[in-house]
C-alpha cells in the first residue's frame, strides 16, 4: 500500500467514524409519528379502558380508537440525526424544529405533568358530555390527581383529595386553582382546604394544610405548587378508566362516545372499526388537535374505515388521508354520534376536504 493509498484509507476511516458519531448525538428537533390507538370499548393489559358499573351497560363490538401521536425529541426525549433523516424518508413523519413546537424552553417534568393533567381532564370532559348527550346527572368537584415527588406539596397533599380553597379563595376549576398560587409571590406561604375522599367506614373530612410555593423549573419567576390538578365529574355511578402513559386532551371526544355506546343498547359503530380524535368540553362541543396527519395514517395502519375529526382539522388534511379511510367532521358529540350512525347505515357522510 502506497503512502498516498493509505492516507485516503485512513480519511475515508475518519470521514465514517465523523458520520457515525455525527448520526448518534442529539438534535434540536421534535419527532411526530403515527402511534399506537387503543380501542375505548376494549381493554389494555387485561385492564377495561373505560369501566363502568352500579347501572345498565350495554354489550359493544368492533373499535371506537381514539388515536395518538409518537412523539420524540425535545421534552419528549433525545432525537438524533439519524432518526431525522429517516423521517424525512417517511411521508408520515413530521419532523419540527424544538423552537417551533415550543417557543420558549419548557422542563420535561413540567410537560409531563401538564399533559397528564390534560389526559385527566378530557376524561372528565367526556364523563360529563356523556351524561349531558345521555341526560344523566352530574357533580364535579376540582382534584389533586398527582404530587410532584420533591416538590412543595409532597408529604402534605394526597392525589385524590379535593382542593376546595386556596389562599381563602374557593376554586370551582384547575384553572382557578392555578390563578390562586400565581397571585402571590414565589416563596409565600399559602393556605389549601382539602377535602380526602371517603374510604370505607371514613366519611369525607375537610382538612386545613399550608404549602408554601417554589419557583416553577422551566420559569422561575412563577410560583408553583408541584401538584396536577383536574376538574372531575362525576356520573351518580362509577365509570373508571385505565388507561396510563397518553397524555394530551385530544382523546376526550372518543371517550365520550365509548362511554355512550357502553350506556346504550345496540352497537353504536355497528360493530365496524371507527377511529377518531378531539378535545371535548363539558357540554360536548369538540375542539381541534394537533398531528392529525399522523393519527389519520395510524388509524388505517389499525384497520380504521370512518374517522370522525373536528372540523377546524379538515385544512390539515388536503393530500394525506389514506385510501380506504373517510374522514367525515364533526363539532359535538351529538354530530359524532349522528356521523357513525349514518356511515354505519350506509348513508352519505360529509367528508373532509381531498384534493
Amino acid at each position: 500500500m502506497t503512502r498516498r493509498t493509505a492516507a485516503l484509507v485512513v480519511s475515508i476511516v475518519v470521514l465514517l467514524l465523523l458520520v457515525g458519531a455525527a448520526s448518534v448525538l442529539p438534535v434540536p428537533y421534535v419527532r411526530l409519528a403515527p402511534g399506537t390507538p387503543y380501542n375505548t370499548l376494549g381493554e389494555v393489559d387485561g385492564v377495561e379502558i373505560i369501566s363502568i358499573s352500579g347501572t345498565t351497560t350495554y354489550p359493544t363490538s368492533g373499535n371506537l380508537d381514539l388515536t395518538t401521536v409518537s412523539e420524540s425529541g425535545g421534552p419528549y426525549g433525545t432525537l438524533t440525526m439519524g432518526d431525522v433523516l429517516l423521517g424525512l424518508r417517511n411521508p408520515a413523519v413530521r419532523i419540527l424544529p424544538v423552537e417551533q413546537v415550543f417557543p420558549e424552553p419548557v422542563d420535561q417534568t413540567v410537560v409531563k405533568e401538564e399533559n397528564a393533567q390534560a389526559f385527566d381532564e378530557s376524561q372528565s370532559a367526556a364523563v360529563s358530555a356523556a351524561m349531558s348527550y345521555l341526560h344523566r346527572p352530574l357533580v364535579s368537584q376540582v382534584t389533586a390527581s398527582s404530587v410532584t415527588v420533591g416538590g412543595p406539596s409532597d408529604g402534605i397533599i394526597t392525589p385524590g383529595d379535593e382542593i376546595v380553597s386556596v389562599a381563602g379563595v374557593t376554586v370551582n376549576d384547575s384553572a382557578g386553582v392555578g390563578t390562586a398560587v400565581r397571585s402571590k409571590p414565589v416563596g409565600t406561604p399559602l393556605t389549601l382546604v382539602l377535602r380526602s375522599a371517603p374510604t370505607e367506614g371514613s366519611p369525607a373530612a375537610d382538612r386545613t394544610v399550608t404549602v408554601t410555593s417554589a419557583p416553577r423549573p422551566d420559569k422561575p419567576a412563577v410560583p408553583y405548587i408541584g401538584v396536577t390538578v383536574a376538574t372531575e365529574y362525576r356520573a351518580s355511578f362509577p365509570i373508571t378508566f385505565g388507561l396510563k402513559d397518553v397524555g394530551g386532551p385530544s382523546a376526550g371526544m372518543m371517550f365520550a362516545l365509548g362511554i355512550v355506546d357502553k350506556l346504550t343498547s345496540g352497537t353504536l359503530n355497528g360493530g365496524r372499526h371507527v377511529a377518531g380524535t378531539g378535545t371535548i368540553d363539558p357540554a360536548g362541543a369538540v375542539g381541534a388537535i394537533g398531528g392529525i396527519a399522523q393519527k389519520v395514517v395510524g388509524a388505517r395502519d389499525a384497520g380504521a374505515e370512518l374517522f370522525l375529526a373536528p372540523v377546524e382539522n379538515c385544512a390539515d388534511l388536503v393530500g394525506v388521508v389514506p385510501e380506504g379511510l373517510t374522514v367525515t367532521p364533526v363539532t359535538s358529540l351529538s354530530d359524532a354520534v349522528k356521523a357513525t350512525e349514518a356511515w354505519v347505515a350506509g348513508r352519505a357522510v360529509p367528508v373532509c376536504p381531498t384534493p
